[in-house]
């Protein structure tokens, strides 16, 4: 008979080139959890009981080859609602959260915001159902990802408008509306910090979501805060997530821009990793 128990141990030891120990159960609880719906309350106090779970080889493999465990259940939890991701779109991050709970906070006035790079749809639908007076927007230029976002919108029952747009190329063009409020967690992760990273991220994401040149890392901020010239109301807000090595850089490229009130802060880790700006 095999067990929950032996389930989650087999799993764990399976990832332990490629995690440390707690990390690599932490990821095998959240699997065997989806895998078999069952709660992780469940599998943590009734260790003993019988489990089954149909492809366990080939999930277990999957995750020791460094798959995302996101991608193999289909869910990402953001913001305590569960969105489906797959290959293609970018997994939504706590950090991101954090982004997400500094404009709600700060723009319960907010009456048009726009989610440009919008992914999954994670920060453009919680700030459709968090602010619900708001008018949300999102654009991206995968079609994949917008996809998914419309599928995550549906299913959180989320008013979102999406539309195909090139964040470095004409994007002013293909919102002729005013937004009080422009968010992007665009590629900022220079090439050269690409070996760094770890291989469940680096070799299954999309490269397209993550990096950019070491020549040009600022290329994405730069661009929308050109096109926020057009996107903005006056004293209108944009509000980024950053790379943690690169606030002071971007704070200089916005103020040259025409932006003033920079606000850069730190996520949950201590790390600079949040920034809004105001259009002068």
């Amino acid at each position: 008979m095999t067990t929950r128990r032996d389930i989650l141990d087999r799993m764990a030891a399976a990832l332990a080139q490629l995690y440390d120990p707690r990390e690599a159960r932490s990821i095998a609880l959240l699997c065997v959890s989806e895998l078999a719906q069952l709660p992780m309350a469940a599998l943590l106090t009734d260790p003993g009981a019988p489990l089954e779970i149909a492809g366990l080889e080939e999930t277990t493999a999957r995750l020791a080859a460094g798959e995302p465990v996101q991608y193999i259940t289909g869910i990402a939890e953001f913001f305590g609602r569960r969105f489906a991701v797959g290959p293609g779109v970018l997994i939504p991050r706590p950090e991101t959260e954090e982004l997400a709970a500094w404009i709600i906070a700060d723009e319960k006035e907010a009456r048009r915001i726009a989610d440009i790079g919008t992914g999954s749809g994670c920060i453009a639908a919680t700030l459709a159902l968090e602010l619900p007076e708001a008018e949300l927007f999102g654009a991206d230029l995968s079609e994949t990802a917008l996809a998914a976002a419309a599928e995550n919108c549906r299913r959180l029952g989320a008013s979102v408008t999406l539309r195909q747009a090139d964040a470095l190329n004409g994007l002013a063009d293909r919102f002729p509306e005013r937004f009080d409020v422009l968010v992007s967690n665009p590629p900022y992760v220079p090439q050269s910090d690409r070996a760094q990273m770890h291989p469940n991220v680096r070799d299954h994401e999309p490269a397209e979501a993550l990096f950019v040149p070491d020549d040009d890392p600022l290329r994405f901020y730069r661009a929308i805060a050109r096109a926020g010239h057009r996107m903005l109301r006056p004293g209108g807000k944009l509000y980024f997530e950053i790379y943690h090595t690169a606030a002071e850089a971007l704070e200089r490229l916005l103020a040259a821009e025409g932006y003033e009130a920079i606000v850069t802060r730190p996520d949950m880790n201590g790390k600079p990793r949040m920034l809004c700006a105001r259009l002068s």
